[in-house]
């Protein structure tokens, strides 16, 4: 199999980089709604159920995308597809036991202040996750530009809705839910039209059971970190009030642009890796290093950006009574996003290895650094303590990930000490 040129690499990377522009410019104005309409208070509820929904995302992605994109990364095949209805179908049956107990703990157990919001997540996680699916199917075969088509589709109508919520004075957390996961839907049906390639349910099963090397570690892993980060928007709700989540989700907000460049090269970062690894192990550890660099470099200086510029008078504009704490907490949250830069880095090269044990072993190492930096830092100082907590945890995490990485890289040399499974042949499983 030949290797891509850096042009291609660089090509293909920047679409994932404008592809994440869409997906988080769209949230970034659903995010910067809410926060003006509903203050603090109503930010911090919406925000527990928004962080809800990024955790259902993150685990679903374990069984149902990630597998895919690291065994059928390559050109459309037949394989292909049939892996795409397989992810597809997992992804709407997640959604559908997901929302169900999302519905479940709305209605029996959450307190009146968040349980409307659940309920509403819960009737369109569904949507939400396979509109996702198809977006990783497009990345998978290299054509990035059908899922920024998709995920363009979303946003406009969105945004559509975004406008008659407010113009009517009808926005709460759960009008905006709504309108976050009903949009979701007819841009999945989208992304199906372009695929040509329907969900199958009934296929979820197989799907889980044949890829279950790597899916449930994935799984575990990604249920690790985004189980982290709710434990710690949790204990931070309970001892400093929703206000304080309302808080700290302003302040990552103003790091939205940087969250781009992060998302959307991570969503392309593990198909090209699997590429660059073709030509060698020091290829793919300079692969990452280029990568982590990058990030890092850009999260530190948009944090800087920000300061200055939104001082005169735009951040205000942006997030209204928001502005000023969520400023505050700015610099803790940039340093963890610096440093996460690096941490992405070196995860895409280990994935990209398919060392699975490796990634999970890496990934619930940071989960416990991280709701013990959010925890502890809490307890201390409310949110400003939380952030720099997690800003530390995430800077231990940074050495984690690398270790990892160099102990799988000389596995792949040595395969008699190999514990990796294995990742990509042109167009099919290996």
């Amino acid at each position: 199999m030949s290797a891509p040129s850096v042009p291609t690499v660089v090509r293909r990377l920047g679409w994932g980089v404008i592809d994440q522009a869409a997906s988080s410019l769209t949230n970034f104005v659903l995010g910067v709604v809410v926060a003006r309409d509903l203050g603090a208070e109503g930010f911090g509820a919406f925000s527990l159920a928004y962080l809800t929904y990024a955790f259902v995302l993150s685990g679903t992605r374990g069984v149902a995308t990630d597998p895919l994109l690291v065994r059928l990364s390559g050109p459309e095949s037949p394989a292909w597809r049939r892996g795409v209805a397989g992810a597809a179908g997992t992804s709407l049956v997640a959604g559908a036991f997901a929302g169900l107990a999302c519905v479940l703990l709305g209605l029996l157990v959450l307190p009146d202040s968040v349980a409307p919001a659940f309920i509403a997540l819960g009737a369109v996680l569904p949507a939400i996750l396979l509109q996702d699916s198809y977006r990783f199917a497009f990345f998978a075969i290299g054509r990035p530009a059908l899922a920024l088509v998709n995920d363009l589709v979303w946003g406009v109508l969105l945004t559509l809705v975004l406008v008659v919520l407010v113009v009517s004075e009808r926005g709460s957390t759960v009008t905006y839910l709504l309108a976050f996961g009903g949009t979701a839907g007819l841009a999945a049906f989208a992304g199906l039209r372009r695929s040509g390639v329907p969900p199958e349910p009934r296929s979820a099963s197989w799907w889980v059971r044949e890829h279950r090397a790597l899916g449930h570690r994935y799984l575990v892993e990604n249920v690790a970190i985004g189980g982290a980060r709710q434990v710690r928007f949790y204990a931070l709700g309970l001892l400093a009030g929703l206000t304080a989540v309302g808080e700290v989700r302003a302040a990552e907000i103003l790091m939205g642009p940087f969250l781009v460049m992060l998302m959307g090269v991570s969503q392309v970062a593990v198909p090209e890796g699997v590429q660059v690894l073709s030509r060698g192990a020091a290829g793919l550890r300079r692969f990452s290093l280029w990568l982590g660099a990058c990030q890092a470099a850009a999260a530190a200086v948009w944090a800087v950006t920000v300061l200055v510029v939104l001082q005169w008078g735009v951040g205000e504009l942006v997030l209204g009574p928001l502005w000023q704490p969520a400023a505050a907490l700015l610099p803790p949250v940039a340093v963890g996003m610096v440093m996460g830069g690096f941490e992405i880095g070196a995860a895409a090269g280990v994935r990209a290895l398919g060392a699975a044990r490796r990634s999970l072993a890496a990934q619930l190492t940071n989960a416990s650094l991280y709701v013990t930096g959010g925890i502890v830092g809490a307890l201390v100082d409310g949110a400003r303590g939380s952030c720099w907590g997690v800003a530390a945890a995430t800077t231990l995490g940074v050495g984690v990930w690398w270790w990892q990485l160099s102990r799988g890289l000389e596995e792949h040399v040595d395969p008699a000490r190999a514990d990796v499974v294995p990742t990509t042949t042109a167009g099919g499983i290996s």
